[in-house]
């Protein structure tokens, strides 16, 4: 069934790039970086980024929490940041309007809704967020650690991360389990 899912979320993505490739990148960044589409995602800049596209820095004045955020760059999120750069003169433009600008607080939500009007792949309460919220579950099953979690995600405290766990299926805990004496 994992094998099923991931085919169909890449595929969902492939739709998304070829419908808009902000709203691309913008699910790929929410997605893999965890990142919060609607003001962290749409206000970046190439400064943002170190020089070869690795490390994505963004100081608590950008951030929810109020907290500096300092996160590596995957891949996949790397190549199409590059792509873009390549037709910019300078840094210091956005990512997304390619000028010194950024587009409009309801940017990414106006263009989500028109998407998910077309799209047969989506779920009726699906949202940009859902891609945080999926992959939140993802980085705390793979560490099992709720500090890696708050880390990854920018929250100011682990209660916070915690109702992103909410959905998690914990497994039965076993005799084994237990401490020994």
């Amino acid at each position: 069934m994992k094998v099923r899912n991931d085919i169909l979320n890449i595929m969902k993505l492939k739709t998304v790039k070829l419908y808009n490739e902000n709203l691309y990148l913008c699910c790929l960044m929410t997605y893999s970086m965890l990142l919060r589409p609607h003001r962290e995602i749409r206000c970046l800049r190439f400064s943002d980024f170190n020089k070869d596209f690795t490390i994505l820095s963004l100081d608590g004045n950008r951030v929810k929490s109020k907290r500096n955020r300092i996160l590596p760059v995957p891949a996949v999120v790397r190549e199409e940041i590059v792509s873009r750069f390549e037709s910019v003169e300078n840094r210091n433009v956005n990512l997304f309007s390619m000028r010194r600008y950024e587009h409009n607080p309801s940017y990414f939500k106006g263009i989500w809704t028109k998407y998910k009007r077309q799209s047969r792949l989506l779920e009726p309460k699906q949202t940009l967020y859902s891609l945080r919220h999926t992959a939140a579950l993802k980085v705390f099953e793979k560490t099992g650690s709720l500090l890696k979690l708050q880390q990854v995600m920018g929250h100011s405290s682990m209660t916070v991360s915690l109702t992103y766990l909410r959905g998690l299926e914990v497994k039965k805990l076993d005799v084994e389990d237990l401490p020994e004496l």
